[in-house]
């Protein structure tokens, strides 16, 4: 079975695609290069604006990110 990739795992890869080290994308996204570290290997979450700025920067949803399956059926309000 596949496992699917963390947090961190997918944000290292979106970096990676782009061809830049983490000390250019946290200059982008607004971060240092250890806040960028933590969260690639897993050790600190970002918060609301850090997800938001990725998103908005890579051009994806919060959706992928966070592991939210294209099927999911939001609450009817």
């Amino acid at each position: 079975m596949k496992m699917a990739l963390t947090f961190g795992e997918k944000l290292r890869y979106l970096r990676e695609e782009k061809e830049l080290n983490q000390t250019e994308l946290g200059n982008k996204l607004g971060m240092t290069q250890r806040k960028l570290s933590y969260i690639e290997c897993g050790k600190c979450e970002p918060n609301i604006d850090d997800l938001r700025a990725i998103c908005m920067f890579f051009e994806i949803s919060a959706d992928y990110l966070l592991d939210i399956p294209d099927n999911f059926k939001y609450p009817k309000k």
